[in-house]
């Protein structure tokens, strides 16, 4: 199996914002939000200033310890799950965080079931990938990669659901909360079984099946599911998954929630970056008065502050100032930061020196700077997250045929259409020149008529402007003309274009990995690991051929 990559800027792809694309390029205003550049400079200040930024390492390694030694309870002798050599090398990495000059090179992502779209391997990939580089340049220090578990979210219609051949799958539960909470039932098992039969008609991958089918078990909650699942396919490289819904990584977090519930702190500080931020780019995240839910089995809820008081919405609950704070200090398990204050949690709990995130991530993270600073939390350092797009050894040789480069794979539909027309052909399909003389003819005959009468003036000009119209419709039916001619290498073009960008979104964001696993096996994983650059990410095409 050969894999081939081309890098391709984000920018040349017209798929990221501007404020991203400055970042990465390092123009116009997107440095002001930040501390430092994603660079070899940046990571040198950032690991210089960390250590005066106290993490407590030891409850953060007692509580992964624990997570790990459950697991491993939980893992049947003779189950896939059972890697002894990933747990010793997952234990070693977890061991080193007690260290000072030990940092964490994050991803944070949803469990979504049967891990979701591609993208949520390839955030992980990244992070393995740049700790391991990391390292080489600054070997006096460790970096570990881990994997922060989204598992308060509680949008089951995206992280409850997944794509395969180009259908959508939901999972149907009645369960309702967190969904790292919620729990393996007939219905999951119901998708899972559905995965498995189109996975046995693939070639590749069964291992790979048996791991998801191990991993979800009836009975077990989403959370250890997802923890089963990718300490199985990535703790072979170290991959340390941390589970934030805990109680003892909370408690180290209640000074912070308390000064939200009492002061709502974290919306007045992105308030004035959200101003500059608008002033020219895309503002993300607008946040709330209260940026914490209340979190209970059945239900993660809005806290919002009426009059005084401050009530859980769509409930009965009602406390006081006092009241809730003493229910903070008592169960801090019950309270859950949302989007706005889960990445001063996430860096409260870990030594990071890295994020690595998606493009609309790294988006609303320019917006918090002001936050972190408020609460005195060390504000890592911002990676966009490598981007991948796989094309198949038919898709890639039928493009070729056409004539197109992978670069041209951003360009719309119609843009590549009409180019590939004009490439066929040696018939001019453009009335560009004629409509110039149509102009310069009407503006002659408008010069006449007004030495006559100037009110038909206006009348040659409409007339020009209807004459325009008339051949620029002429210009569409000579081009369909054309395009009939040739159309069944345009069907085969808007093939390709729509196998690429299904539901026209980007094949990460819509696929499982369970295509590509099923028809090319571990190798799959594999390639995306070896192109995946870390300090300088890309949009990376990779091309596959079986010889």
């Amino acid at each position: 199996m050969k894999f081939k990559a081309t890098s391709i800027p984000y920018r040349a792809t017209g798929l990221f914002s501007n404020l991203v694309n400055d970042y990465m390029e390092s123009k116009g205003e997107a440095a002001s939000f930040v501390n430092y550049a994603p660079t070899i400079d940046g990571y040198k200040k950032a690991i210089e200033q960390r250590t005066s930024f106290p993490t407590n390492r030891k409850v953060l390694v007692e509580v992964l310890q624990s997570q790990y030694t459950q697991l491993a309870k939980d893992t049947n002798a003779s189950s896939l799950l059972n890697n002894q050599h990933a747990f010793k090398l997952v234990n070693e990495n977890v061991s080193l965080l007690l260290k000072e000059n030990t940092f964490t090179v994050t991803t944070a992502h949803q469990p979504n079931i049967f891990t979701g779209p591609l993208y949520f391997i390839y955030k992980i990939i990244h992070a393995i990938q740049l700790a391991a580089e990391l390292k080489k340049l600054f070997p006096k220090n460790n970096f570990v990669p881990v994997y922060y578990m989204g598992s308060e979210d509680a949008d089951l219609q995206e992280v409850g659901a997944y794509t395969l051949a180009g259908e959508a799958y939901q999972w149907n539960t009645k369960q309702k909360g967190a969904l790292g909470r919620m729990k393996v039932d007939d219905e999951l098992i119901k998708l899972l079984q559905n995965l498995e039969g189109y996975w046995s008609v693939k070639p590749l991958g069964k291992d790979t099946l048996e791991v998801l089918k191990q991993a979800y078990l009836k009975g077990k909650t989403i959370s250890e599911a997802t923890l089963a699942l990718v300490h199985a396919y990535f703790g072979q490289y170290g991959l340390v998954v941390l589970q934030p819904d805990n109680t003892a990584l909370k408690s180290l977090f209640v000074e912070v929630m308390e000064k939200e519930l009492r002061t709502g702190f974290s919306q007045k500080a992105i308030g004035p970056t959200k101003e500059k931020l608008a002033s020219t780019y895309h503002v993300q995240s607008d946040g709330r008065d209260l940026n914490l839910f209340y979190l209970k089995e059945n239900s993660r809820t809005r806290i919002e502050k009426q009059g005084s008081d401050y009530i859980v919405v769509d409930t009965e609950i009602r406390y006081t100032e006092e009241e809730i704070v003493q229910e903070l200090h008592a169960h801090p398990e019950r309270f859950s930061p949302n989007v706005i204050l889960r990445g001063v949690y996430q860096e409260t709990i870990l030594p990071g020196i890295a994020f690595i995130g998606g493009g609309g991530e790294l988006a609303y993270w320019m917006e918090l700077k002001n936050v972190f600073n408020e609460v005195k939390v060390h504000y890592p350092i911002l990676q966009l997250r490598n981007s991948f797009m796989f094309m198949n050894e038919k898709q890639t040789a039928h493009w070729n045929n056409l004539g197109f480069t992978l670069a041209d794979l951003f360009k719309p539909v119609l843009e590549l259409e009409l180019d590939y027309i004009k490439s066929q052909t040696q018939e001019n399909l453009a009335l560009t020149n004629h409509i110039a003389s149509l102009n310069e003819l009407y503006e002659s005959i408008q010069q006449d008529v007004i030495k006559i009468d100037t009110s038909l003036g206006d009348h040659a000009k409409n007339l020009s402007i209807q004459a325009q119209k008339k051949l620029a419709l002429l210009e569409k039916k000579m081009i369909r003309a054309e395009k009939r001619k040739q159309q069944t290498s345009i069907d085969r073009l808007q093939a390709i274009k729509g196998s690429l960008f299904p539901k026209n979104s980007l094949q990460e964001r819509i696929e499982n990995f369970a295509e590509w696993v099923g028809d090319y096996g571990w190798d799959w994983v594999e390639a995306v690991m070896q192109h995946s650059t870390t300090l300088n990410p890309s949009f990376t095409i990779i091309t596959i051929n079986k010889d």
